[in-house]
């Protein structure tokens, strides 16, 4: 599955106790800023990935491991920062190095034919669930905190069969990966929303990374389905 980027998500739980709704409404707003002004560097990286062939660097087993360094050092640099004003910085540092992670499978899909067109599927998409996942936050009233447990445990099966996959290479295995991993961070983007308007999340730069990892995941899987089942080779 070296096309494919190993389900990770990144997850920060606050006291909703004396959280204003103005300032949940602060928090989302800037949360929303944030998320869009981070895929600004996400198409950048993945745009000097694709034409620079910096896609390399991530593939097999030994690309994985310089992967999971990269990310997990930046997530670490960003809960170490996020209080500040450098948090932002590191944040879209770390969507950069994602936009040159990403570019390994956009490279894979514009080998197709269509390949352009299954990009650009993939974004409205991920896109179109996003959308509905912040609309359903804002209409759900129940409190969601439980799933985040159940969610935890989808995503370690999810690691634990890219792994596998890593060594078998089986496109159907990788099929059934990614559409559970649309489903499972679809519901962990929906968790993670409701989090920052329950009041849960009450910072917006940790409030932002999470949502941000809920795309990837999701536009990497989307576009890792497409290739399979849509993809036309010349």
């Amino acid at each position: 599955m070296s096309d494919n980027i190993t389900p990770l998500n990144n997850h920060a739980f606050g006291n909703a106790a004396g959280t204003s709704v103005l300032e949940r409404n602060r928090v989302l707003r800037n949360t929303y800023v944030l998320l869009a002004l981070s895929l600004l560097p996400t198409v950048l990286g993945a745009y000097l990935g694709v034409t620079m062939g910096f896609s390399r660097l991530f593939g097999g087993f030994m690309g994985f491991i310089f992967l999971m360094v990269g990310m997990f050092g930046f997530i670490y640099a960003i809960k170490k920062t996020q209080e500040t004003s450098k948090g932002v910085f590191v944040l879209l540092g770390f969507t950069f190095f994602m936009g040159l992670v990403l570019s390994g499978i956009i490279e894979h899909t514009l080998r197709f034919r269509n390949g352009t067109a299954l990009v650009m599927t993939a974004f409205g998409g991920t896109a179109g669930v996003f959308f509905a996942m912040a609309a359903l936050a804002t209409t759900i009233k129940r409190d969601l905190s439980n799933m985040s447990k159940w969610l935890f445990w989808g995503v370690i099966v999810l690691v634990v069969a890219s792994l596998i996959n890593i060594w078998v290479g089986s496109t159907a295995m990788m099929a059934a990966i990614s559409t559970i991993s649309i489903a499972i961070f679809s519901a962990y983007m929906l968790y993670d929303i409701k989090q920052v308007i329950d009041g849960g999340e009450t910072n917006y730069i940790s409030a932002t990374l999470a949502i941000y990892l809920d795309l990837i995941n999701i536009f990497q899987s989307l576009l890792s389905l497409l290739g399979i089942f849509g993809g036309e080779r010349d």
